[in-house]
Parts: structure tokens; C-alpha cells; sequence
């Protein structure tokens, strides 16, 4: 019995983690293609998410990458993997930075809720890396909505 109880106890620490799913959703006062000019431009997260001092693109193996500077340092690289300017969505994923996370792929989502509105949804998948899930969660979640804030800053104008 404990030969099997052993057994088990390494088959459940033998697999591999869980993927983790954030999802973040908002309504902002703006119509949809003001707001995908600033989400849609890969490289327009500078303009508005209030975390991010600056970015450059760059191309590297076929695919188009941004190269964020955060405020008080550091970066991160993120690589776009699809985009639908017709649909407004964008997917993108994490190469290397800070965030405690791996194997990080996200989407953002844009909706006309009315010809004044569109609703936002920022969605990822991922695994914790270097902190507990919870904590890895919170962080990602903090990103979103925090980027929400600084898209209607930005297209309040205030």
C-alpha cells in the first residue's frame, strides 16, 4: 500500500502545471475603430497603457515584435501572432521580460456594444513562473485593467 500511495504521489507531482486563464472585459466610451487605432497599432500600447515609457518595433524571424520599456525600467518583449483589423482583435505573445508568468499568449477584443461604445475584452492563457498562481493572476489582471484606465484617459483626452 504505500509503494502505491508513493507511486501516485510522484505521478501527480510528475505533471505538468495547469495553464492559467486571465479575463478582463470593459465598455468604453469611444466607437470601436477610435479605439482599435490605438489597440490595433502594435506599437501604440506607449500612448496609453500608463505602465509603458516606450516601445520600438522591430522584425525578427518573420514576425513583428515590440520591445516595451517600462517606466521606472525594464522591458518586455512581446510578439504579435495574429491580427484581424476587420474582426479588431490582436494575439500576441510574451518572448521575455519581468512578469511571472511563461508560455504567455493573449487576445484583445473589440466589440461595438453601439456606435458610441465598444467593449473591450483582454484574455490570456499562461503559466505562473517564479510566484504562486494567485499572484501570477493578480498581476496580469492589474496589466488589464490598468490598461483600460489609460485607454479612456487617452480617448477622453483628459
Amino acid at each position: 500500500m504505500k509503494t502505491y500511495l508513493a507511486a501516485a504521489a510522484l505521478a501527480l507531482l510528475a505533471q505538468p502545471a495547469l495553464a492559467l486563464d486571465v479575463k478582463e472585459s470593459t465598455r468604453i466610451a469611444a466607437p470601436i475603430d477610435q479605439v482599435w487605432a490605438q489597440i490595433g497599432d502594435f506599437c501604440g500600447i506607449a500612448a496609453w497603457h500608463p505602465a509603458v515609457e516606450g516601445c520600438t518595433l522591430r522584425q525578427r524571424d518573420g514576425a513583428q515584435e515590440r520591445d516595451i520599456a517600462l517606466k521606472g525600467g525594464g522591458s518586455i518583449v512581446e510578439r504579435r501572432q495574429a491580427v484581424s483589423a476587420a474582426k479588431h482583435w490582436l494575439r500576441y505573445s510574451i518572448v521575455s521580460g519581468p512578469l511571472p508568468v511563461e508560455n504567455y499568449v493573449s487576445t484583445l477584443r473589440l466589440t461595438a456594444v453601439d456606435a458610441k461604445t465598444t467593449r473591450i475584452v483582454w484574455s490570456s492563457r499562461f503559466k505562473a513562473k517564479g510566484a504562486p498562481d494567485a499572484e501570477a493572476k493578480t498581476v496580469i489582471a492589474g496589466i488589464y485593467t490598468a490598461g483600460f484606465d489609460g485607454l479612456r484617459k487617452t480617448l477622453s483626452g483628459k
